[in-house]
């Protein structure tokens, strides 16, 4: 495989780097490809840190001759979301207190979280 093979394929991978609140450290993670992570106080260096360890995976999964994870596929953007009748009534009287939607009201709520 070669090198450009290689980042093609981590590419496919996602990535994403957060803020630890416990740690005060930005943590790097690509959970498709591997358990554990990079992390770092600079979020461009954990990214790029990152992208190199999933490089460095894909090359030892091939050189191993193991199968490559599927990288996470396609998404719709809808999911049904189970909740008690109490729990919808108060998040619909919140959205309704904010003048949005409930759709919008936890999509907003969900991106805080």
């Amino acid at each position: 495989m070669t090198r450009k093979q290689i980042k093609e394929q981590a590419a496919r991978y996602a990535k994403f780097v957060e803020w630890s609140d416990e740690d005060k450290i930005f943590i790097g993670r690509c959970p498709e490809l591997m358990l554990g992570g990079v992390h770092g106080n600079d979020e461009a260096k954990v990214y790029a840190e990152l992208c190199e360890a999933a490089e460095e995976m894909v090359e030892l999964i091939y050189t191993d001759g193991r199968e490559m994870p599927e990288p996470l596929g396609k998404f719709s953007g809808k999911f049904v979301l189970r909740v008690e009748p109490a729990i919808h009534r108060r998040l619909a009287a919140k959205a309704l207190a904010a003048g949005e939607s409930l759709n919008s009201y936890c999509v907003k709520t969900l991106v805080k979280a």
